[in-house]
C-alpha cells in the first residue's frame, strides 16, 4: 500500500520563502535619524553620481543621502550585518554608475587599512521630507 505524504511543508514553503523576503524592522536608532520623513517605494538601484553622502546608522540600516530632501535606506541583505558600524566607513566598488540590491559593499576603518570584510545590499527605500 502506497501512503502519501503530508503536504503541508510544501505548502507552507511558499509562505515561509515569502516572509524572508520582507525587509526587518528598522532599529530604534535609525526610525530616530528618519523622523519627519515619509518611505516611498523600495527600488532595485540608486544612481551613484546623485548620491552626494552616505552614513551607516547601525547594522540595520545605511542611508545613502541625495539631497536634504531624499535619502535612500539600504538594510543589508538577510536584515542586518554586524560589521557594519557608524565608526567605520563604506567602500563602494562597482562597474556601473548606479549600486544596486545585492551589490556587495566592504566594510573598513576609517582611518586604517583594516578591512572587515563585505556586506550585500537589500533594496533601497526613498524617504522623503
Amino acid at each position: 500500500m502506497i501512503r502519501a505524504r503530508p503536504l503541508l511543508p510544501l505548502f507552507a514553503l511558499p509562505l515561509l520563502l515569502a516572509a524572508s523576503d520582507a525587509p526587518a524592522p528598522l532599529s530604534a536608532k535609525a526610525v530616530k535619524e528618519l523622523a519627519g520623513r515619509t518611505a516611498g517605494d523600495p527600488v532595485s538601484c540608486i544612481q551613484l553620481t546623485r548620491i552626494r553622502s552616505s552614513e551607516i546608522v547601525d547594522a540595520t540600516a545605511v542611508i545613502y543621502k541625495e539631497s536634504p530632501r531624499r535619502w535612500y535606506v539600504n538594510q543589508p541583505d538577510g536584515g542586518r550585518c554586524d560589521m557594519l558600524n557608524p565608526r567605520r566607513i563604506i567602500i563602494t566598488r562597482t562597474p556601473s554608475s548606479q549600486l544596486c540590491g545585492n551589490d556587495m559593499i566592504m566594510i573598513a576603518e576609517a582611518d586604517s587599512p583594516i578591512t572587515y570584510g563585505a556586506c550585500g545590499l537589500g533594496k533601497f527605500v526613498p524617504y522623503t521630507r
